[in-house]
């Protein structure tokens, strides 16, 4: 089987920041809010922001007094991040590296997976890297994973999405593999007369089989949430699971 493309550098690069992370970024307080309370996080705990982007949940929970490291592999994203807590007067430990290479064990009360930044490899993969959340977790420490719930998604699937800004697009046409459980993407960017094309592939699940992988990577509870933190329901758009080690 052909593994699932998934191109980091071509993905996450400047025109991911100037099409998106105005739009992240005014939803960013309501977001760490929802986390911390989720979480039941308080000021002095360790805290893993996996796939920390450009620090948006990462700055903003280290103002609350959490002690942060935010891991990435993206150059250009952990250099918004580090301006961004100067800027905040906050100090947060970037790092750049894979998910898939966790050097920590037993390091953090608590691990955030935010905005759809888990299912990016295949299968086995994937499993690799929930095992190493829980290794990386404190005896009692919890994970948070959020990202798109399948059983509201399907029924309105688009099979191609527009982005405006300006004269600028970003157009995705996608199709979900049910027999991969994977939703696969063929995206155009057009910024400034250039045009980029490429693919990308994201494991999706519903809650049963996503809270089967926790359990086998070794936690003991998993709890489901909407993105208002209300219990999921199949109305709910994100899908937010808590693993309790």
């Amino acid at each position: 089987m052909t593994a699932p493309r998934f191109d980091t550098d071509a993905i996450f690069d400047d025109d991911y920041l100037y099409f998106f992370a105005e739009t992240l970024e005014e939803r960013a307080d309501e977001e760490a809010e929802l986390i911390w309370r989720l979480l039941g996080l308080e000021p002095g705990m360790d805290v893993l922001d996996l796939a920390c982007g450009h620090g948006r949940i990462a700055n903003r929970l280290a103002e609350r007094g959490a002690r942060v490291t935010g891991l990435d592999r993206a150059p250009l994203f952990l250099e918004w991040a580090r301006r961004d807590a100067a800027d905040r007067g906050v100090e947060v430990d970037y790092v750049e590296g894979d998910m898939r290479e966790l050097p920590w064990e037993g390091a953090f009360d608590r691990v955030v997976s935010w905005f759809t930044s888990f299912g990016y490899f295949d299968d086995e993969a994937n499993r690799e890297v929930l095992g190493d959340v829980h290794e990386a977790l404190r005896p009692g420490g919890s994970a948070l994973i959020e990202g798109n719930n399948l059983a509201e998604l399907l029924p309105r699937w688009l099979p191609a999405v527009v982005r405006e800004k300006g004269d600028d697009l970003v157009v995705d046409h996608s199709v979900f593999e049910p027999v991969t459980g994977r939703a696969d993407t063929q995206r155009t960017v057009v910024r400034d007369g250039r045009v980029r094309r490429f693919s990308m592939s994201v494991r999706m699940f519903l809650a049963v089989e996503l809270g089967d992988w926790l359990r086998e990577a070794g936690f003991d509870e998993v709890r489901f949430y909407d993105r208002d933190g209300e219990p999921l329901t199949a109305e709910g758009r994100r899908m937010i699971a808590i693993a309790s080690r």
